[in-house]
């Protein structure tokens, strides 16, 4: 479907370019006084452990939108967008509750951080809702309106990223971001079944030959991939 080919690289860029970021986190570890450093990896693991199934989630949710094949119908692609954007939206509410549930902090202003990163997260999960309404709104029998609908979600989406870097970026500041990066739960995830980037058509479960790869795919992979698994001491997870 030529008339999506341009504005699919476009979604593909924008995740791969920051959305696909929720926790990043760096590794390096400071010189926290004993007991409140307990008391800080002890909230860091509360938080991460719930955060795990979440942070795959929207690495699936991610890699299905940034492998999309361009050729693919509209239908088809417009589902996959849909389904993906509800999915991060889930997410974040998820993570918004998991930053609940951890309880305040304990560290400085550690209420406030909390109620921030709550309140964030949820603005953020009804940005990416929106955006699947935006979606399913569209018309995939027309191809050149639906391809200039999906040029209006790409910007929408350009927007949220911005929002979704923000919503835990000053959990993950100072000895609770340095507590965090050790969690295996909050290392970035690897997509459990991404795509494998050939010249020729892959196979889908079952055998049926998958379509080929969109060019925003094979870009992002060259460049900078969007969801490879990393330690969080270089990068980021949900």
């Amino acid at each position: 479907m030529e008339g999506t080919n341009p504005v699919n690289k476009k979604l593909a860029a924008a995740l791969s370019g920051g959305a696909v970021l929720v926790l990043a986190l760096s590794g390096c570890s400071g010189d926290e006084a004993e007991d409140d450093g307990k008391k800080v990896e002890a909230w860091a693991k509360t938080f991460c452990d719930q955060a795990k199934p979440q942070i795959q989630k929207r690495a699936d949710a991610q890699q299905t939108i940034i492998s999309t094949a361009a050729d693919g119908k509209p239908a088809d692609v417009q589902a996959a967008d849909s389904k993906a954007f509800q999915d991060i939206a889930d997410t974040d509410k998820a993570l918004a509750k998991a930053v609940a549930g951890a309880g305040v902090p304990p560290v400085e202003n550690g209420e406030k951080l909390q109620q921030d990163a709550i309140k964030e997260l949820n603005s953020t999960a009804t940005a990416y809702e929106g955006l699947r309404k935006q979606v399913d709104a569209l018309d995939p029998k027309d191809q050149q309106k639906f391809a200039d609908g999906l040029q209006g979600v790409a910007d929408g989406l350009k927007r949220i990223e911005k929002m979704d870097q923000d919503a835990l970026a000053k959990l993950q500041s100072g000895e609770l971001g340095q507590a965090m990066a050790k969690q295996p739960g909050c290392q970035k995830a690897r997509p459990s079944a991404a795509p494998t980037a050939t010249s020729g058509p892959a196979s889908k479960p079952g055998g049926a030959p998958a379509a080929s790869p969109s060019p925003a795919a094979s870009g992002a992979a060259s460049s900078k991939p969007a969801a490879s698994a990393k330690p969080s001491g270089s990068a980021d997870a949900a």
